[in-house]
């Protein structure tokens, strides 16, 4: 796949759909890469010209010295659009990539088209801030590639990962996860610690969409729904029995929500 520089790196990007289509743009979660978006890139190829790129440090795009935050990673974004000349596009990101959308939204919504975000955090709490303190100690003591497996159990319901016919879906998962650099890891670690968008959402005046899985420990209905709250005309949808990868565990569900939301606009 091909590389581009753009603000101070080298990101690893994808692009399929028309020449003439509307942009979309599909941002990872944290460790993963812009395979978490297969689906995705098959349902809406025909109609939609799609961008996929690695956040920094993760798959095949290049990490800079810890730390980062959400400025940077919106940033980052845009300098990739500059490079590729997208004038204007939706922006929808999973969990950190959604955090980097809210970003987006609050920073440079003259770029975007519409925002959807799935299954991501909005504010950062003493306790959340202290959990990823502990996973990056654990990086440093086991390495990213031991921590494939247990990240793979933790993003997806029991009955998902007991299930022999998504063992493909979880050998993927684990995949990706040993793709990230341990600098790209902390980075993007620490620009969690510090998300802060509570006071300012209500400012989002684009339209802007949720998903959310109804079993995901980090960003279950009830805790986005203040999102939805703040957001004028923003509406969440809910994938049952889902954990936090949704797009993946269920992209059948997913990929009906976001065409109903795309077809909106």
């Amino acid at each position: 796949m091909p590389k581009i520089e753009a603000n101070g790196i080298k990101f690893n990007y994808d692009i399929s759909g028309p020449e003439k289509a509307p942009w979309i743009t599909f941002s990872n979660s944290l460790m993963t890469n812009i395979h978490m978006w297969d689906d995705q890139v098959e349902l809406l190829s025909d109609s939609w010209r799609v961008l996929r790129y690695d956040q920094r440090g993760h798959g095949g795009s290049e990490a800079s010295d810890p730390p980062y935050n959400f400025d940077m990673l919106a940033n980052d974004v845009v300098a990739l659009w500059d490079a590729l000349d997208v004038k204007q596009s939706v922006f929808c990101g999973l969990s950190m990539g959604g955090a980097t959308g809210l970003s987006l939204c609050l920073n440079h919504e003259k770029r975007l088209a519409a925002f959807i975000g799935c299954d991501m955090p909005y504010q950062t709490s003493p306790e959340f801030s202290a959990m990823w303190a502990e996973r990056i100690k654990m990086a440093g003591k086991i390495g990213i590639d031991k921590m494939a497996m247990p990240t793979a159990e933790r993003w997806f319901v029991p009955e998902f990962t007991a299930n022999p016919k998504n063992k493909p879906v979880i050998e993927k998962i684990c995949s990706m996860v040993r793709t990230t650099s341990m600098l790209g890891y902390i980075g993007c670690c620490n620009a969690l610690q510090q998300v802060a968008f509570e006071q300012l959402i209500r400012n989002i005046k684009i339209p802007t969409f949720f998903i959310s899985g109804d079993k995901d420990p980090a960003a279950n209905p009830k805790i986005m729904q203040p999102l939805v709250n703040s957001i004028s005309g923003a509406t969440l949808h809910v994938i049952e029995n889902c954990g936090h990868i949704s797009n993946m565990e269920n992209p059948k569900c997913f990929n009906n929500a976001i065409l109903e939301f795309l077809r909106r606009l």
